[in-house]
């Protein structure tokens, strides 16, 4: 299974500086994607939805953790 480093196209798109940097890692991922086989899409789709709940688990986290905070 190839690693698709998710996670650095995310920390470029977040340190972008503007709209176009944005624009152009989202359409870099979209290139790559287009690029790949049908096996390799469907591990980069498992990997994808993989990384995408760890996100947002994490994000929950520190904004329960925030909530949790203003009520003491």
């Amino acid at each position: 299974m190839k690693n698709f480093n998710l996670k650095s196209y995310h920390v470029r798109g977040m340190n972008a500086s503007t709209e176009a940097e944005k624009l152009a890692i989202n359409q870099e991922l979209k290139d790559l994607y287009e690029s790949l086989s049908a096996d390799d899409k469907k591990d980069f789709n498992e990997q994808i939805q993989t990384f995408l709940v760890k996100e947002m688990a994490a994000i929950k986290s520190v904004y329960d953790a925030t909530k949790t905070d203003n009520m003491n």
